[in-house]
C-alpha cells in the first residue's frame, strides 16, 4: 500500500468519525478543502462514492461502511502497538486512580489490571468500585470505567466491553404475590427499587424500547438506593423490582433467587467505556491501561 493511500483512508476514517469535513480538518490540522480533496481523490481510485455529503452531516454509503468496517479495527490494532511502543522507551511507573462498578471491575478491569502489575512491577492500580459516580476531578480519580449513558460530554471515552442489555427483576415471592407485567406500562402498579447515582443528581428513569420506540418509565417505589448491591438486597427481600445492567443480576439469575421479566424490551446498548479527562500529559502507566483494556476487547 502507498503511503499516499494510507493518508487518504485515514482522512476517510477522521471524517466519517467527526461527520463534517470542517471537524475533521481541525482534527488532522488541514483545511476543509484540503479534505475534500483528499477523499475525492480516494473515491476516484476505489472507483466508487464513499460519502454521502449534506449541508449539516457526512455519512458513509453503503460501498464506504464495508471499507470502514475494515479499516476500524485494522487502524485501531496500529494504534495500540504504537503507543505500547511509546512506553517500552520511559518504563511505565507511578500510580493509576481508577473508578469503576463492582461488575465493571470484576469483568472488565481486574483480568487486565492483574496482568498489567505483573508485566510492569512499577505500576501501582487503585480501584475504588463504589455504586455513586464519582467526580474524577474532586474525588482526584485519574479514570473511570462507566456506561455510555453516564459519560460526560467532556470526556474522552473509550469503549472497553462488549454490548449489554437492562434487565428488570424481581423475586418469586413478590412475583407471586403481585403478578408478572407483560408490559412496561405494568409496572405503574408496581413496587420499583430505584437509584441516584449522585447525591446531586436525578432520580434514574427506566428506559424500554416498545415497537422500535425508545420509552422512559418514570416509577415509584419504597427505596431509591446508590448501591446496585443494596438494590438487589432489596429484590432478594421482595420489594420489588430492580432494573440493573444484566451482569449485574446473573449470579441471583442463574441461582433462581430472583427472575426476569420484560427481556423484549430491553435491546442491547454500548456498554461500558474507560473515560479520562484529556489527552495531554497522561502518565505512562495510565497510558498502558488504557492500551491493554483496548487490546483486551477487541
Amino acid at each position: 500500500m502507498d503511503r499516499e493511500l494510507l493518508g487518504d483512508l485515514s482522512t476517510l476514517l477522521a471524517v466519517t468519525e467527526e461527520g463534517n469535513f470542517t471537524r475533521a480538518g481541525h482534527r488532522l490540522g488541514v483545511s476543509q478543502s484540503a479534505v475534500s480533496h483528499t477523499i475525492r481523490r480516494l473515491e476516484d481510485k476505489i472507483g466508487v462514492r464513499l460519502l454521502n455529503r449534506s449541508a449539516r452531516k457526512v455519512t458513509p454509503t453503503d460501498a464506504g461502511e464495508q471499507l470502514l468496517a475494515a479499516l476500524r479495527p485494522s487502524f485501531q490494532q496500529l494504534g495500540n502497538r504504537i503507543e505500547e511502543i511509546r512506553t517500552l522507551g520511559e518504563r511505565p511507573s507511578g500510580l493509576v486512580r481508577v473508578t469503576s462498578s463492582v461488575p465493571a471491575t470484576r469483568d472488565i478491569l481486574w483480568p487486565v489490571a492483574s496482568q498489567l502489575v505483573r508485566d510492569y512491577p512499577d505500576v501501582r492500580i487503585e480501584i475504588s468500585s463504589e455504586g455513586r459516580l464519582s467526580d474524577l476531578a474532586e474525588d482526584r480519580f485519574d479514570c473511570a470505567i462507566r456506561l455510555g449513558e453516564h459519560l460526560s460530554p467532556d470526556m474522552i471515552a473509550v469503549p472497553v466491553g462488549p454490548q449489554l442489555e437492562m434487565a428488570a427483576v424481581a423475586s418469586a415471592g413478590y412475583l407471586a404475590r403481585r403478578g408478572t407485567p407483560r408490559h412496561p406500562d405494568d409496572l405503574d402498579a408496581h413496587n420499583c427499587i430505584l437509584m441516584r447515582h449522585r447525591s446531586d443528581g436525578p432520580v434514574y428513569d427506566w428506559e424500554f424500547e416498545i415497537e422500535g420506540t425508545e420509552v422512559v418509565k418514570k416509577l415509584a417505589g419504597p427505596f431509591i438506593l446508590n448501591d446496585p448491591g443494596l438494590v438487589m438486597e432489596a429484590v432478594r427481600a421482595g420489594h420489588g423490582f430492580g432494573y440493573l445492567p444484566l451482569p449485574e443480576v446473573r449470579a441471583d439469575l442463574d441461582t433462581g433467587r430472583v427472575r426476569r421479566v420484560l427481556a423484549d424490551f430491553c435491546p442491547p446498548f454500548d456498554g461500558y467505556h474507560l473515560c479520562y479527562m484529556g489527552r495531554r500529559n497522561l502518565s505512562s502507566a495510565l497510558r498502558l491501561l488504557i492500551d491493554r483494556l483496548r487490546s483486551a476487547r477487541s
